[in-house]
């Protein structure tokens, strides 16, 4: 078969939803197509496989950034999922939306039906949130949101020093109130991974209108001489395969991939294609560019404790005990699956926190994540784990600096150039140097301070201003949440319009984080999940 109402390129967190959605009424022959392979591996389903997974070039796309001149000439690591779920099937699991302000800002740009009422009911139409159903919560949704099932006592620990330090509790950071430090929920059934894939699609791959085609690398968008796409030219093992499409294609590929497929389709900015020797089939200038994400920086102490995940023998002694409690047997010996627990089930970044760096803020404009370990270089620095040691994480939520996804040349394979421009904006500078300080207020505090060694990164002879500036250029890295780079919005530079068409084509949407016209002040799965839910809805709609 090689044709299809709708073709969906990228099987990630918005294109699960999406497969979902237009294939339950039956009506519609969907293909799904994906560039990795199945996600059957054990360190996707395991939870504490995420530090497998980030390692792992398989099912990661294992992205570098060129060198960037704000940091020093470093290539930046992106991780990005490359297996059915993407990025929801290698990330740290945690379930957050951001705050009300950040989409009532969409709609202020002239994004009509963004607004923050506008997309809550995605949010509970999507989730069985464990706790029940509220005002901010649903239930009986695909995605399973729960507590966390590993909660090392040194958690514990985390939130009252940033309590000591002037923080407030939240048990909710996806409540009326955003800010506070607590427990981040997870996207976890039976304490293990609930990805997009897990949820959203492997129920429903029986459905006879579904085709799901893994290890399919798409090479083009194919579209007519009258602007219209007709179909996806993809390669499986080395041969060349045309599908045809009666409706739409969907690009779902991602901020990186999918400018990079919009490009190789002869979509973008004439001057690059042009670098290229790509043939111009419709200009949008604003194709790979606003890209934004997350800067992030850690602080990282020696610690006293031996709970810790750290390559040493009595945390080994401890990690194989907490192990156990992820096998419970029940008296006939068999496996109680619904009773997995322990470090095995840990999201690594279990507590953090939305906060302030200044009080006099309208809104929290920092993100924690705190991690039991000495953490270095993305967690692939094993040397570090030879140190008992807490890391602290502090991203900024609302960066002004932005970059951009070109091409290194008209070649698929050939990875997309990322340019993060990561704090080239001055601004974005001194909240960092300022979110340094208030990690570094935080790890100083009671209970934390009873069993802090020495602080490892920055090091206790990087004090200044300027001297904080200079390890943030050589230490900081992206929190991997990567947005904006085919923009929704009706400006020049705007890529898609508020129902994600692609402007100046035909039968053609981009429906994945890419679309947001400003990034989000918190992890992007849940909001991309809710974006493709809305829009599967408006496609519904339209055809109906």
């Amino acid at each position: 078969m090689n044709n299809f109402d709708f073709i969906i390129i990228g099987a990630g967190s918005a294109g699960c939803v999406l497969a979902d959605k237009l294939s339950a009424c039956g009506k519609y022959q969907i293909c799904l197509l994906e560039a990795g392979p199945k996600d059957s591996h054990w360190s996707i389903h395991m939870p504490i496989g995420i530090i497998e997974l980030i390692k792992d070039n398989v099912r990661n796309w294992q992205f570098h950034s060129a060198p960037e001149s704000s940091q020093n000439n470093r290539e930046i690591f992106n991780p990005r999922g490359k297996t059915l779920g993407g990025s929801s099937s290698i990330n740290a699991m945690l379930y957050t939306r951001g705050q009300k302000e950040d989409y009532d800002h969409w709609e202020a740009l002239g994004n009509k039906g963004w607004s923050f009422n506008d997309v809550l009911p995605y949010f509970k139409n999507t989730q069985h949130q464990e706790r029940g159903e509220s005002e901010f919560h649903g239930i009986g949704g695909a995605l399973n949101v729960a507590d966390s099932r590993s909660k090392p006592p040194i958690h514990d620990d985390f939130i009252s020093s940033a309590q000591q330090a002037g923080f407030v509790f939240n048990n909710d950071f996806n409540s009326e109130n955003q800010e506070g430090v607590g427990y981040y929920q997870v996207t976890q059934k039976h304490g293990q991974r609930c990805s997009a894939a897990k949820a959203f699609l492997t129920p429903n791959l029986h459905r006879e209108n579904l085709t799901v085609i893994t290890d399919a690398q798409v090479q083009k968008i194919l579209i007519n001489e009258n602007k219209a796409a007709t179909g996806v030219c993809y390669n499986v093992k080395g041969k060349q395969h045309n599908i045809f499409v009666k409706k739409e294609v969907l690009l779902s590929a991602g901020a990186f991939n999918s400018p990079q497929l919009l490009m190789l389709s002869g979509v973008g900015s004439k001057a690059e294609l042009t670098k290229h020797n790509i043939p111009l089939v419709h200009e949008l200038s604003g194709v790979g560019q606003n890209l934004q994400d997350h800067p992030d920086i850690v602080i990282v102490n020696k610690h006293n404790r031996h709970d810790l995940l750290a390559l040493r023998p009595k945390a080994a002694w401890w990690l194989f005990t907490q192990a156990l409690k992820y096998f419970p047997l029940s008296s006939n010996n068999k496996t109680v699956n619904d009773n997995r627990c322990g470090i095995l089930t840990s999201a690594v970044a279990e507590s953090g926190g939305f906060i302030k760096s200044k009080p006099d803020l309208l809104r929290p404009d920092l993100q924690l994540h705190f991690i039991p370990a000495a953490f270095d270089d993305h967690g692939r620095n094993l040397k570090m784990q030879l140190n008992y040691g807490i890391s602290l994480h502090a991203c900024l939520l609302r960066p002004k600096s932005r970059g951009s996804v070109t091409l290194y040349g008209n070649k698929v394979s050939l990875h997309p150039k990322i340019t993060l421009n990561m704090l080239s904006h001055e601004d974005d500078q001194q909240d960092m140097i300022q979110a340094v300080k208030v990690a570094r207020s935080i790890l100083s505090q009671s209970p934390l301070s009873e069993n802090n060694g020495s602080e490892i990164f920055p090091g206790e002879k990087t004090q200044t201003d300027e001297e904080i500036l200079m390890f943030l250029k050589n230490k900081a890295n992206t929190i991997y949440h990567p947005v904006g780079t085919c923009k929704m919005g009706n400006d020049d530079m705007a890529v898609v319009d508020q129902t994600l068409k692609v402007y100046g084509l035909n039968k053609l949407r981009v429906i994945d984080a890419s679309i947001m016209p400003t990034l989000i002040s918190g992890n992007t799965n849940a909001p991309t999940i809710m974006i493709a839910a809305k829009i599967a809805d408006v496609i519904l709609a339209e055809y109906s």
